[in-house]
């Protein structure tokens, strides 16, 4: 049951974090999902550093908003590598 709710959970803060980034149109499902879920991973190693009990221990709203920035931190580093590489 839980690699169902971190699917779930990866989905909604990719789904998010490409709407704040404007990439929706350009993502589908599974990438959403992967977004979503190695975003969390990057989010909690990042508010490690800066917010004192920021991190992803569950289903709750504090871990989707730690999910949420590290996706939108992903996809601004995938970002810059892509501009970089059109020049």
């Amino acid at each position: 049951m839980e690699i169902i709710a971190w699917l779930v959970f990866g989905g909604l803060a990719g789904w998010v974090a490409s709407m704040i980034m404007k990439k929706n149109g350009s993502m589908g499902l599974i990438a959403n999902i992967v977004v979503g879920i190695i975003g969390a991973f990057l989010g909690g190693f990042l508010m490690s550093f800066f917010v004192n009990g920021w991190s992803i221990t569950g289903f709750n709203i504090t871990s989707f908003v730690v999910a949420v920035f590290g996706a939108v931190v992903l996809l601004a580093i995938v970002n810059l590598f892509k501009r970089g590489s059109a020049r």
